[in-house]
């Protein structure tokens, strides 16, 4: 107990005898029984008080024994079960849990991992993702202290997150490992890549990448059928020294619409795993085409690099035309595409204008920003005589069109004259400006919707680094050309806007959540978040109808379905109290991707374990496993000393005692006629 409250009681002590003492003592002409009585009473009560305020108190230490931690992670995925190993798993934590040296020496706990990570409950191998290097790191974050060890159940085979050979965990990783260690002969579909979009009787590009594990040279038959129609066949041949296969070739656009393939490989002789010899893909076939006209005043790489990537597509028409030199280019034309805009411009905005031309602006250290703010487009930008370079970074929640993240974060960045960006419309940014590595709201790229009229602005010139960057990191201009055949067909479109629009895919697998995203507005075409947006989902086959509302994230409706079965799809999008719907359809295909593995990674598993400090078993050697661990002396119980306040003072039986004592003095003094 400190001192300061031991003098604290002592003068309460005190002070409660001096007031006593001249209420009840002091020149009192009572009976000396009746004085010591009431003394005593007032005393105790009083003194009780002094006390309640004071609450002493005193430090105790406390010596806490701490068993190094065994944290036991079962790998909770499907495959477990595709590869008939759910016994061999509740034979494991038998073993573990009947242990008694080993529960003796360790605190056991038992946790899950696929998806996400739990704790054991009961284990029912349904999960349809694992991610192995979220469970390593969850357990390193778990306990502090690195006096433990993880022990691993699990084939090995990951299937999302980051691949857990690289994660840095700072207790020794035991795996456990499931499943065939042998190697068996398989030929797969690796990927698929195929243009978003074509034209009606158009070709359109094809790119299917194989995969075979065998030594024997063999060759299998490739279709790809629509509609249980063979439209494409070839033999594709392999061998030990040729695992991998790449076939380019192109299918003819025949309907408008979305136009659904499976793509399909041979399988081998007694190939225990076929669900990856088949994949599907869908392109979506317009039958409209697209006149663009590109104006600048400059020579710029970019205009070449935009002519190039836009007429990939043969049913787009591009013409190049230097600004002194334009008469009627654009008349009849889809799309403008206003490079480094002047004032040599001005006519050309004005029929832009009149004629609700859709155009692309693009800028640079070129562009006339002070005759740009003249114009009232519906942005503004207070520039300084100096450029910036202005990184890309990828905005996820982008819904005027469906475009996918192909690595804009690593693209070189864009040079621009430097000023803040002034919005006055509405508008959605597909990409945000990074400075430096400071990501800002200032817009990289931007669409804008008014009066009819589409445009979007590209904020910086150098696009044609972002072509030549993209086929390096991915062997083909594909994704590059496809993403800028997006924005191109979005404002080559003259429907006319739609208050609702609806982001989502044709395709998705099954054993993914389906996530669908809306942007509603007002009539003055205003994001209305008061809204009450409605999905309604009907099978086609078996007709079942749900009907699942949309959430209100970040300036736009959102909602995730999970679970749904394999099949084709359509959907309405309603606004509750209002005549405006969407209408889609998607399909559902089946993708077990934990059952597109044959055996364990037994390597994998066994370089994560020395790469930890641990060791990799077989689960026929589950006892020298234990035995391994019960006779290591690194893990051994610590001593922790704990400093914890214990209160003297109980307020409720010391505030009954009070109130018992001042009853006590009342019925006294009233007996005795002091009242």
């Amino acid at each position: 107990m400190q001192t300061n409250t031991i003098l604290l009681i002592i003068l309460a002590l005190l002070l409660s005898i001096s007031i006593v003492y001249f209420q009840y003592i002091y020149k009192s002409q009572d009976p000396r029984n009746r004085k010591v009585l009431l003394f005593v009473v007032r005393f105790l009560s009083l003194f009780s008080l002094f006390l309640l305020w004071i609450n002493p108190s005193i430090q105790q230490t406390l010596i806490e024994n701490r068993k190094p931690v065994i944290e036991v992670l079962i790998d909770h995925s499907s495959s477990i079960k595709f590869l008939n190993q759910t016994d061999t798993v509740h034979s494991l934590l038998q073993k573990f849990a009947s242990n008694k040296a080993l529960n003796a020496k360790f605190d056991l706990q038992f946790l899950t991992v696929g998806e996400k990570v739990g704790v054991q409950d009961s284990l029912i191998f349904d999960e349809k993702q694992t991610d192995i290097a979220k469970g390593i790191q969850a357990l390193n974050s778990l306990h502090e202290s690195s006096n433990g060890a993880i022990v691993l159940i699990s084939d090995g085979n990951q299937t999302t997150g980051i691949d857990y050979e690289f994660v840095n965990s700072r207790k020794p990783v035991f795996p456990v490992i499931l499943g065939d260690t042998t190697r068996f002969k398989d030929l797969s579909i690796g990927q698929i890549n195929v243009n978003a979009y074509s034209y009606v009787q158009n070709k359109f590009p094809v790119e299917v990448m194989f995969f075979y594990e065998g030594n024997e040279s063999i060759t299998r038959r490739f279709t790809i059928e629509q509609k249980g129609r063979v439209v494409y066949t070839q033999n594709v041949r392999f061998s030990a020294s040729e695992q991998s296969k790449t076939i380019y070739t192109h299918l003819t656009a025949q309907k408008e619409g979305f136009n659904f393939y499976t793509a399909s490989i041979q399988s081998l002789e007694n190939e225990k795993n076929v669900q990856n010899n088949s994949k599907k893909f869908s392109v979506e076939v317009i039958s409209e085409q697209t006149k663009i006209v590109i104006v600048s005043s400059i020579l710029h790489p970019d205009i070449g690099a935009l002519k190039k990537s836009l007429e990939t597509n043969k049913q787009r028409s591009v013409t190049i035309v230097l600004i002194d030199e334009l008469k009627d280019q654009i008349n009849g034309c889809q799309l403008v595409i206003l490079y480094q805009p002047n004032n040599q411009f001005k006519d050309l905005f004005t029929r832009v204008k009149t004629q609700n031309t859709n155009y692309l602006l693009i800028s640079g250290g070129a562009t006339d920003w002070n005759f740009i703010n003249q114009q009232q487009l519906g942005f503004s930008k207070q520039v300084i005589n100096q450029t910036e370079n202005y990184a890309a970074e990828y905005n996820a929640s982008f819904l005027p069109f469906l475009q996918n993240d192909i690595g804009f974060q690593s693209f070189p960045p864009l040079k621009d004259q430097f000023g803040e960006i002034l919005i006055s419309s509405a508008n959605q940014q597909l990409l945000s400006q990074n400075i430096l590595g400071n990501t800002t709201q200032q817009p990289l790229i931007a669409t804008f919707e008014q009066h009819n009229q589409k445009s979007a602005v590209i904020f910086g010139e150098g696009i044609w680094k972002w072509r030549t960057s993209s086929f390096l990191n991915s062997n083909s201009f594909h994704d590059f050309d496809e993403f800028i055949g997006s924005l191109t067909q979005y404002l080559a479109s003259t429907k006319k806007r739609s208050r609702l629009e609806v982001k989502a895919a044709t395709v998705y697998p099954s054993n993914l959540p389906i996530d669908i995203a809306a942007f509603y507005t007002d009539k003055n075409y205003q994001f209305d978040k008061r809204a009450s947006l409605l999905l309604t989902l009907i099978h086609t086959e078996s007709k079942a109808i749900k009907k699942i509302p949309f959430s209100l994230i970040n300036n736009s409706f959102q909602l995730v379905l999970e679970n749904i079965p394999v099949g084709n799809y359509n959907y309405t999008v309603t606004v509750e109290g209002q005549k405006v719907q969407k209408r889609g359809s998607f399909s559902v295909i089946e993708s077990k991707i934990e059952e597109q593995f044959n055996n364990a990674n037994f390597e994998k598993l066994t370089r994560f374990a020395n790469a930890t400090g641990g060791k990799s078993y077989d689960p026929s050697e589950i006892d020298r496993l234990i035995e391994a661990l019960n006779t290591d002396k690194t893990f051994v119980t610590t001593q922790k000393s704990i400093q914890k306040e214990q209160y003297f003072i109980d307020f409720k039986w010391i505030l009954a005692g009070i109130l018992f004592l001042l009853t006590i003095e009342w019925f006294v003094r009233k007996y005795y006629g002091k009242i």
